[in-house]
């Protein structure tokens, strides 16, 4: 199925008034949701189609070149003797911000002292600002993360010496 017969399935499904089609072939499969306008909710495409399965290839890329700099701080702080270190480690996946806004001050610098409930960083996920709290007392040593850059769960965000 090439992507001209997917787009007048998805017209002839909103004509019919039908609230949902599924197809499925041998290496295919495709879900067709209507409510007030047409959906694609989940298209398998084979790989014999090299127009559209070319498209997620991209994505891929950028989650590779994302990955890459997380492995890359991971290897440098493991490097370094990070034994007597407290790692502030992300709750959430999210955009990774250190300060509330971009005229506002940073919540913590290296060499800043933290209290147990200070609030180290904001990390937005679904279009929510989360603050994300020390849960040590300790200085800051290294920022881990760059601001504005996405984050993974369990992702170290900060090092602390503990007090």
């Amino acid at each position: 199925m090439d992507i001209k017969q997917i787009q007048d399935l998805i017209r002839f499904v909103s004509k019919a008034g039908v609230n949902e089609v599924a197809i499925e072939q041998e290496n295919f499969k495709i879900t067709i949701k209507t409510n007030q306008a047409p959906t694609i909710v989940n298209a398998t495409i084979p790989t014999a189609q090299p127009v559209i399965s070319a498209a997620p290839a991209p994505v891929q890329v950028a989650a590779a070149n994302v990955a890459e700099p997380v492995a890359a701080a991971a290897a440098a702080v493991s490097a370094a003797d990070t034994s007597n270190y407290i790692t502030i480690k992300s709750p959430m996946i999210g955009t990774f911000y250190r300060s509330a806004g971009p005229d506002k001050p940073l919540f913590v610098n290296v060499g800043d002292e933290v209290k147990a409930g200070t609030t180290v960083c904001i990390i937005e996920a679904m279009k929510l600002f989360n603050e994300i709290e020390s849960e040590v007392s300790g200085r800051i040593v290294k920022v881990l993360v760059d601001n504005a850059s996405p984050v993974e769960y369990d992702q170290p965000l900060f090092l602390v010496e503990p007090a």
